[in-house]
């Protein structure tokens, strides 16, 4: 299968997708055509455990990649994974579900594709000839950073640096990154939003003079964030995988619809969910959930994407996102794949900070996604109330999926034209991760240190504390750095040496 940019003009094999990561015109890899599902190849994925179902997916889009060695390597990389269950589907109540993607090495959803990355990226090289050294940046918000450098570490031929905001993720993530072991990362601070951290990354990796200074050190760039394919495929899988279980549980028939809601920042995550609808997976609606940078939720109602607003620090800081890239891959669909077009709108995003879809576009969008968002409050109050009626505790990106889920079902309740499915709410992250503003949400009380918050809030719930987030406590703080985003070339450079 060949990928093609989102704005025009390149043309290459799945595993140059993935080691190049972005386009040389800025653009985004998409796949030439949607691969397709069967109803055959759909009810033959009930038998699989999730290793295989992952593996068969993938190997729809990635068909350079032999079949057996990819499937040998998703399986080690889920091996570390708790209880062998890389993404349980946890039934809350009649019609409502909950699909648990935290239980990989670093306490987020993003595991579920950075554990299965690098195997990608060292074969993607293989296939493409590449015998130079691979240097992966990383623009995060707090969860891609870690399960990215995590995934990783000592990997021969490789090295990574990531940026994230300093006054941007939670005390746990930051101690997470800053702690990383492994001779071959780096982790800088950046002085300013995710969104600093991200335009930075993409400016190196446009950059001719920066693409020529590592080239001359005989380095060749890559990405792990969502811009790069092989981020993006691994999670379609867990779409797939649900909708298994939901049929092999008699929980919905095969054929049935069912509704997603994701946490979105980046728009990676749900947009994997819609690549699943594309190959024929029986999506009914998506509901796409923001926080208080609700940039999205204004988009779905106005048409216009403008990110010229204040950006807010919440609670839910891996959502703390107002330039959501991987909606670029969307509106390219949406707008019947005009390169052209596609270009010029994110031209005027960097430019004017804000583009707009044609009206029968919006309706368009109206069609496949609702979007709607949850304050501060409403968040607190949504993780305390869920808690206190079904003993689930939850992370507060969850708990902002919750709320949107459940505004959701009223707007359905009361609207006639829309067909009510079974809801599966996609978790991504640990409550352990957020522990102070989950300690507050279920008590109403602060707690100052990280690792006091993780015992309360086990003394509570009972939920087991996951044994990596224990041993970071003893871990020694590794990474200092903090620079402005003009700077950030000049850390990669004294980074390689």
């Amino acid at each position: 299968m060949k990928f093609i940019s989102t704005r025009g003009g390149e043309s290459v094999t799945a595993a140059r997708a993935i080691v190049q990561g972005i386009a040389s015109d800025g653009g985004l890899f998409v796949p030439e055509t949607f691969p397709a599902v069967s109803g055959e190849e759909l009810a033959a994925m009930l038998a699989m455990d999730y290793a295989e179902r992952t593996a068969f997916v993938l190997k729809k889009y990635l068909d350079e990649y032999d079949a057996d060695e990819l499937l040998a390597a998703i399986r080690e990389a889920y091996s570390r994974f708790d209880d062998g269950d890389a993404a349980p589907l946890v039934r809350v109540e009649n019609g409502m579900y909950m699909l648990e993607l935290y239980h990989g090495p670093t306490c987020a959803f993003k595991d579920m594709a950075l554990t299965v990355l690098p195997y990608l990226l060292r074969k993607g090289c293989d296939l493409c000839g590449i015998k130079e050294e691979v240097l992966i940046l990383v623009a995060t918000s707090g969860d891609t950073g870690k399960a990215a450098l995590e995934g990783f570490k000592d990997a021969k031929g490789v090295k990574i640096t990531v940026f994230y905001p300093d006054e941007g993720v939670s005390k746990m993530q930051r101690l997470q990154m800053c702690t990383q072991e492994g001779d071959n990362v780096n982790v800088v601070a950046i002085k300013g939003n995710f969104d600093d951290c991200q335009t930075g990354v993409k400016k190196i990796f446009s950059s001719k003079e920066c693409v020529e200074k590592l080239k001359a050190k005989n380095i060749v760039l890559s990405s792990a964030n969502s811009i790069n394919f092989g981020r993006l495929a691994p999670q379609i899988a867990y779409y797939f995988s649900a909708y298994c279980d939901l049929v092999s549980s008699q929980q919905i028939a095969m054929g049935d619809k069912v509704d997603f809601t994701v946490p979105t920042g980046n728009f990676g995550n749900i947009l994997a969910a819609y690549y699943a609808k594309r190959m024929g997976l029986p999506v009914g609606k998506l509901v796409c959930a923001s926080n208080e940078n609700n940039v999205l939720t204004d988009f779905w109602k106005k048409g216009i994407y403008d990110c010229k607003r204040p950006f807010r620090l919440t609670m839910s800081p891996s959502m703390d996102i107002l330039v959501s890239s991987n909606l670029e891959r969307l509106v390219f669909e949406l707008s019947g794949r005009n390169t052209a077009l596609t270009a010029e709108r994110m031209n005027s995003l960097a430019g004017k900070g804000k583009y707009s879809v044609t009206p029968e576009e919006l309706k368009a969008y109206r069609e496949l996604f609702y979007a709607g968002y949850a304050g501060e409050e409403d968040t607190v109050e949504c993780i305390y109330e869920f808690f206190m009626d079904y003993g689930y505790p939850m992370d507060t990106h969850t708990g902002v999926a919750m709320k949107v889920a459940q505004e959701y079902a009223a707007f359905v309740e009361e609207d006639n034209e829309t067909e009510a499915h079974p809801m599966v709410v996609v978790s991504t992250a640990s409550p352990y991760k957020f522990p102070q503003a989950v300690y507050y949400a279920l008590t109403g009380n602060d707690v100052k240190d990280s690792f006091k918050g993780i015992k309360r809030i086990n003394l509570i719930t009972a939920m087991k504390v996951p044994e990596s987030l224990k041993a970071i406590r003893y871990k020694p703080v590794r990474f200092k750095t903090c620079v402005p985003p003009a700077k950030m070339f000049d850390e990669v450079l004294n980074f390689i040496g």
